[in-house]
Order: C-alpha cells, then sequence, then structure tokens
C-alpha cells in the first residue's frame, strides 16, 4: 500500500510544480524533489493544509501565498564574505592573477548567480576596490548580480543592511564601505559611488542566456538546489559565459566531478576552478609586413632580417649566451633565461658577474683560451647541482669572428645531457633486470589483468559511490541552509518575546508602584479566593508582610479584620460582576487600635477572574 501512495504523491507534486509554471511563470522542474517537496511541505504545515491539490486550490484563491511560497522555497541564507577561508583564497591568490592577465584598460567583467539579498556582489565589490585602489575599481570593474527572487533584489538594492548583517566585516571595511541611514542610524548603506558598478536584475539560470565574456563567475550554494540534468545545462551555460582562462566559484557543497577537460581545478577545497584555455586560444600574431619600393626598402629589409635572426636565436632549442669581447653580455636566449634563472636585465652586464661564468665549471678561462686559440672547447658533462637535484651539460665554447676575421664575440652553448649520463648507467643494470625480471613479469602479467579487470569493477562502483555521496553532500547542505533560516525565524522570535518580556516587566515595575504608592490597603483574590498582591497599605494597616499573605485563602487569614463579614459581600460581586460598598467593618489596627474599616470590592478582569478589595479607615474615625 505504501508505493502506491509514494507514486500518487509524486504525481500530485509533479501536478503542483507544472501549475506554478503555467499560472505564475516560474519553473521549478529542475529543483531536486527532495528540497522541493521538504520546503513545500512545510508551507502547507504552517498553512494547515495536507494535501497538494488542497494548496493548488489554496494558491488559485491567494494571490499572498504565492509569494510566501515562493520565500520558503528560495532559501536566502547569505552573509558578507560567507566561508572566510574560500574568500581570503580568491582574494590572495586568484584575483591577483586575474588582475595580471588583463590589460591595464581592460574592463573586469563578474557576474554573481543566486546574488540572493546582495551581499556577495558587493563583497566582491569591496575586494575589488581593496585590489585595484577604488578610483580604478570604478572606471574598470563591472559586476552583474542575478537571482529569480524579486524580493531578494529589492532588497539587495536598496544597498542597507542591519549592523548584524555586517558583523562579518572587520570594522575597517564596515566603516569605509557603509554609511549609517535611517532615523536611528539602525541600518547602514553601501558606498553610492561603488554601488553603481553592481547591476542587478531578475535572471533564471535554468532558463535565461548567461552574461557573456566574464573574469569570475560566482554561484555559491545554488547548484545544489537542482537535478543532475539541470545542474549540467547550468554548468554548460557556465561555460560559454566565462572567456578562456577565467575563473568560477562555486559553494562549499557543489564540485565539477565530470568536467575536467573544461576546467582546471585552482582549490577543490574551496571549489574553484578555471577554464582551460584548450587548443582553439590560438597567439596573437601581428598584421604581416607588405613590401614595398622607394627609399628606406633596403633599411627596412636590414632591421627585418636583423629582427628575424634576434628571434631565431632566442626561439633556439638550447640555451646560449653571448659575450663580446668586452666580456659583456649581450644575448641571453629564452632557454638559457629558464634554464639558468636569468633575465633580460641581465644583458649588457659583465659576465663574470653572473653565477653561470663559474658554475658549474669556469667558463671565463675557456672564453680567454677559446678567443686566443680562435676554436670551439667542449667540456662533457658539466655536473650543475640545484638543490637535491643534478643536472649534467656538455658546454660548447664556440669564437665568433666577423668577415675581416677579427674576433668579435663568444657563444656558449649548453646542451643537457643528463638523461644520457644517466640512462648509459641505467641500460646495463635494467638490461640484467629484464632478464631476470622476464619470467616474473609473464605469470604477473596475468595476475595484473585479473587484477585490472576487478579495479576496474571497483572504480565503476566507486564513480558511483562518489555520485551518491555529492548528491548526500548536497542534500546535506541544504538541509543546513533550511535550518539556518529556520534559526534566524526563530532568533527573531526570540528577540520578540525579550522585547515583549521587557514591556511586561517595566508594565509590573508600574502596576507594583502604583499599588505601593496608594495608602489604603489593596488586595487582590483570585477566583478561587487566594490572595493574588498584597500592598505596602495592607501591611501598614494590617501587619502582615505579603510573603505572609500570597497564595493563602484570604478568609484563612487571622488578623484584625474579622474577613467572614465580607464573605457575601465577595461572593456576590464574583457572582454580579459589579462593585459594592463601602461595607463598614469594625476592626483592629496592626498595633491592636479600634477602628472602622470601610471596604469596597470590585470585580477584577485579570487573569482567571477575581476581586479586588480596597480598604481603608473611615472618616468617622479621623474626626473622632
Amino acid at each position: 500500500m505504501g508505493e502506491p501512495q509514494d507514486a500518487e504523491t509524486d504525481e500530485a507534486l509533479e501536478e503542483l510544480l507544472v501549475f506554478l509554471r503555467d499560472a505564475r511563470g516560474f519553473d521549478f522542474t529542475g529543483y531536486k524533489r527532495s528540497t522541493l517537496g521538504r520546503r513545500i511541505h512545510k508551507r502547507m504545515t504552517d498553512m494547515g493544509v495536507r494535501s497538494y491539490a488542497d494548496y493548488q486550490d489554496l494558491l488559485e484563491t491567494s494571490a499572498d501565498e504565492f509569494g510566501a511560497l515562493f520565500n520558503t522555497i528560495l532559501i536566502n541564507v547569505t552573509s558578507f564574505f560567507r566561508d572566510p577561508d574560500a574568500w581570503t583564497l580568491l582574494q590572495r591568490e586568484v584575483i591577483p592573477e586575474l588582475i595580471a592577465d588583463l590589460a591595464p584598460e581592460q574592463e573586469i567583467r563578474v557576474w554573481s548567480a543566486g546574488c540572493s539579498t546582495g551581499e556577495e556582489p558587493y563583497s566582491l565589490a569591496i575586494m575589488f576596490a581593496e585590489a585595484l585602489g577604488t578610483e580604478e575599481c570604478l572606471r574598470r570593474v563591472k559586476i552583474y548580480a542575478t537571482d529569480i527572487d524579486e524580493e531578494a533584489l529589492r532588497q539587495a538594492r536598496s544597498g542597507l543592511y542591519t549592523a548584524k548583517s555586517l558583523e562579518p566585516l572587520p570594522a575597517e571595511l564596515r566603516d569605509k564601505y557603509f554609511e549609517q541611514s535611517g532615523q536611528n542610524g539602525a541600518q547602514f548603506g553601501f558606498r553610492p559611488d561603488l554601488r553603481r558598478r553592481v547591476i542587478f536584475g531578475r535572471h533564471d539560470i535554468t532558463q535565461d542566456a548567461p552574461i557573456s565574456r566574464l573574469d569570475l563567475l560566482v554561484c555559491r550554494n545554488t547548484l545544489m538546489y537542482f537535478n543532475v540534468e539541470a545542474q549540467t545545462k547550468i554548468v554548460d551555460r557556465f561555460h560559454f559565459a566565462l572567456h578562456k582562462g577565467a575563473f568560477l566559484f562555486l559553494g562549499k557543497a557543489e564540485m565539477l566531478l565530470n568536467d575536467a577537460e573544461r576546467f582546471d581545478v585552482l582549490s577543490m577545497r574551496q571549489r574553484i576552478f578555471r577554464r582551460r584555455a584548450g587548443d582553439a586560444e590560438l597567439p596573437y600574431h601581428p598584421a604581416p609586413v607588405k613590401l614595398r619600393t622607394g627609399p628606406g626598402v633596403e633599411l627596412h629589409s636590414v632591421a627585418r632580417t636583423r629582427q628575424l635572426r634576434d628571434l631565431t636565436l632566442d626561439a633556439g632549442p638550447t640555451p646560449s649566451i653571448a659575450v663580446d669581447g668586452d666580456g659583456t653580455v649581450v644575448v641571453v636566449n629564452s632557454q638559457a633565461r629558464m634554464q639558468f634563472g636569468l633575465t633580460a636585465t641581465d644583458i649588457g652586464r659583465p659576465f663574470q658577474d653572473l653565477e653561470i661564468s663559474y658554475r658549474p665549471v669556469e667558463l671565463r678561462s675557456l672564453i680567454d683560451q677559446s678567443t686566443h686559440e680562435r676554436r670551439t672547447l667542449r667540456v662533457p658533462r658539466a655536473e650543475r647541482r640545484t638543490g637535491e637535484e643534478i643536472q649534467y651539460f656538455d658546454i660548447l665554447i664556440q669564437p665568433l669572428a666577423a668577415p675581416t676575421g677579427l674576433h668579435v664575440a663568444t657563444l656558449i652553448s649548453f646542451s643537457d645531457v643528463t638523461v644520457s649520463t644517466h640512462l648509459q648507467a641505467e641500460v646495463k643494470r635494467v638490461r640484467e633486470d629484464l632478464e631476470t625480471a622476464y619470467e616474473e613479469l609473464q605469470s604477473t602479467n596475468e595476475e595484473l589483468e585479473t587484477t585490472n579487470e576487478e579495479l576496474q569493477s571497483s572504480i565503476e562502483e566507486l564513480e558511483t559511490t562518489n555520485e551518491e555521496l555529492q548528491s548526500t553532500n548536497e542534500e546535506l547542505e541544504t538541509t543546513n541552509e533550511e535550518l539556518q533560516s529556520g534559526n534566524e525565524e526563530l532568533e527573531t522570535m526570540n528577540d520578540e518575546l525579550r522585547i515583549r518580556g521587557e514591556e511586561l516587566d517595566e508594565a509590573k515595575a508600574f502596576l507594583e508602584a502604583v499599588l505601593t504608592s496608594i495608602a489604603a490597603g489593596v488586595v487582590v483574590l483570585d477566583s478561587s479566593l487566594k490572595v493574588r498582591s498584597w500592598n505596602r497599605g495592607a501591611v501598614d494597616m494590617w501587619g502582615l508582610r505579603a510573603d505572609e499573605v500570597i497564595d493563602k485563602r484570604f478568609f484563612d487569614l487571622d488578623f484584625g479584620l474579622p474577613t467572614e463579614v465580607l464573605q457575601p459581600v465577595v461572593q456576590t460581586c464574583l457572582e454580579t460582576r459589579k462593585r459594592s460598598g463601602p461595607v463598614g467593618v469594625e476592626a483592629l489596627s496592626r498595633i491592636g487600635r479600634p477602628l472602622t474599616c470601610d471596604v469596597f470590592c470590585s470585580p477584577f478582569d485579570g487573569h482567571n477572574g477575581g476581586v479586588v478589595l480596597m480598604m481603608e479607615e473611615s472618616r468617622d474615625n479621623d474626626s473622632g
């Protein structure tokens, strides 16, 4: 009986989702059914509705209910610089690299998808302003912030936040980028000039066209609400939106498990990825030089030939350094710069100032010998140590002469023979090992084939398990978001209850002060005729303290007033709920002095009813 009921419930949920799409234009069909069912059921419970069909009827008759449901489904849990470790990595490593990859005048385009109430895009604005400086940020940075929730977007556009919302920000950033606003200064407004660089708009990432040519795309804890098919479509749109080499910043419950061909992982822990450049990323080539006739052609040809010669030497496959007759470095090609840590600034320096001149071998004396003897010298297998690594180079010192025969420079070339040197020693050992291991490999090969099949099966199981774990992780993160949203609601209720408690305490203190200030004795009895209040006037008149009479039956008390005389009066007041009195009663004061006490009895309209007795000494006594 359970399965048909589940199937019927699932069908009713799908019908409700179709209704929401057709009636309101919001398509939730790509969302995870477990999350949707849980959130919709929460709203149904709040409204006392049991079935999806009844809830659909409620939506059709109440326009306000759809807004409440929409806010329940879209959990707007966010804060400034949420998950500080991830934002710190983004600020310290990603943003400097992003800026360095762009020209100084080039615009920086950022998209915050699923921006909720705006804390995330404003965090991005603060981060770029800190990295670039405010003026350059205003000139270059443009941040697009989108969400499907119009109510959240309205709040985001206002740029107003409470002091509690700004608690994650350091005090210096809060004072720098926010100003107090409102009558009581209870809210803080984001800087107007930076606010204009953040563009808010409604956007459905499952359907609407993505914003293009992005340098950074931030979409945190949004993908986890969608099923696998919807996530795949969204990631395809994100890939299209990012230019080659741009960055993607996801939430801690989201990963790109099957996109290694399109995205490189910068930090899996912090969920920061980079779109791969791919084979289509071609280098820039200047326009070809057009040949022309007339004056200057010969000079142009010589300059072009010299440029091509320099480019060819710089692109040479082996590290090369050229030293002129004065011992000055005139050429350091790209391989030499990479291999020996040299830079273009080393060109023009004395060769003897460079470490390469004496390590791995003393080259200065060899240069002098080569120049003097006018022949090429060769240094085989020169050993160079870099930390624990050892390299071997064959070094050629070759004198260069002008057409006139005069010496002009010396070319030093380094051929890395590290591999071949090691190979010579290894070949012999490997040959012996191969002969010994051949038979073992034969049997091991069969075992490996069997093991490979088992591993392949295990890999497939692990991939399935990994997908299940990822789905579970997203579910847990969604539940955490819901709990956080519920916690915020409870905090709001707690604040309201605290305020109401303070108001009650204030009212209680006020009433106690009023009762204390009344000279007459005032006694409040509940419906069971127990004493609920005994003021200072009653203490002074009868000598009984309040703690001696509270919660005791009034007519069981023994003091100077004969309470039995008042029983009919009190009973009549309880029944008729009308005021009576005064009733004169002969009594004894706390010091035993006879007096006539006038007693007024009034109905008490407070909690559970009761009466109020006001007792004062008769004026006749005063005159006597």
